[in-house]
């Protein structure tokens, strides 16, 4: 049953990506966003999905749900920063009049390409922020995005193509905000994380610019139980760690999701209050506010795109299922 299929979602056409596994739903008219993911063996959703009837809240926070697209990631201090001599003013839409989350909403992708064969299907699918006027209002550079998702079996590969289509240089960072399900028992969770430090962060949840040690998060090397855990917090890779989360049940079910560890060197680990039902495990290229943090790239992450250049960026998620015999 490898093959893509069509629905709908709140007077919206979905595209539906089947394996004998998985069945990945994306709303490429309403930011391109992953909606669903439905394990057919465990009968569960993966993610928190939105119900037709969250519409407007989706509409306003399409980052609440699935795996939505994040560029850039994290906050903004005032929403302002300079990159070689360019001032660039994003809008001021959080708590202190800082920026977050960046300019990807419910921007309306096309369509370019699905493919079925043997081995899996995908789907590819294009924006340009030049068709944009409140992207371009804020980052006056046109960009190109294509991003292809494709399902093989029970793994799923996420591939980002950005192109600056610019005349001059210009920073990039990009992130995914992933919403997986816990199902109300965290207690039965355990997420391993290899990491080496907390970034600091201020009052406004903004980095400092300053490192401290993990402490009682040091266990997220070894794998951490969820019950009773309340984070918000930006964690550093390091060097010689593999960019991979794995999120495991007591019964040996669950998930590896993995990025390129030559671009994704942070991880932002999100509760949404004391963890009960979904657990948000971020990768990002760029630290939060990494123009304004720091000039250092290796620390903050931040990329620097060529007039003319394509970067791609992938994750990978795979499934775990228990040993039966």
């Amino acid at each position: 049953m490898k093959q893509v299929t069509k629905g709908h979602w709140g007077g919206y056409d979905t595209y539906i990506l089947h394996s004998r596994e998985l069945e990945l739903t994306i709303l490429p008219r309403l930011g391109n966003s992953v909606i669903s993911l439905w394990d057919r063996k465990e009968n569960r959703h993966i993610l928190r999905g939105p119900d037709e009837s969250d519409q407007a809240f989706f509409m306003q926070k399409p980052y609440h749900f699935g795996i939505p697209l994040l560029v850039p990631p994290g906050r903004i201090r005032k929403g302002h920063f300079q990159f070689e001599g360019v001032n660039y003013q994003f809008d001021q839409n959080t708590a202190g009049d800082n920026h977050i989350h960046g300019l990807h909403r419910t921007q309306s992708w096309c369509v370019s390409d699905i493919e079925e064969d043997e081995e899996g299907c995908a789907v590819t699918t294009e924006f340009r922020t030049e068709d944009d006027p409140q992207w371009m209002r804020q980052f006056p550079v046109p960009l190109q995005f294509e991003m292809t998702f494709r399902l093989q079996d029970d793994k799923l590969k996420q591939s980002l193509k950005v192109t600056n289509l610019g005349d001059h240089r210009i920073p990039f960072g990009m992130g995914y905000h992933t919403w997986f399900m816990i199902d109300g028992q965290p207690e039965r969770w355990n997420l391993k994380l290899p990491v080496e430090s907390i970034y600091e962060l201020t009052d406004e949840l903004l980095p400092s610019g300053n490192v401290t040690e993990l402490g009682s998060l040091d266990i997220l090397n070894e794998g951490m139980n969820l019950r009773g855990t309340d984070l918000d917090t930006a964690l550093r890779i390091g060097a010689k760690r593999p960019a991979e989360a794995l999120l495991l049940r007591d019964d040996g079910y669950g998930l590896r999701y993995t990025a390129d560890e030559n671009w994704f060197r942070h991880w932002v680990v999100y509760t949404k209050g004391s963890a009960d039902q979904f657990l948000c495990v971020e990768p990002y290229t760029w630290l939060p506010d990494a123009p304004n943090v720091s000039d250092d790239p290796e620390f903050t992450g931040l990329l620097v795109l060529e007039p003319g250049q394509t970067l791609e960026l992938s994750t990978f998620l795979e499934m775990i299922y228990p040993v039966t015999h």
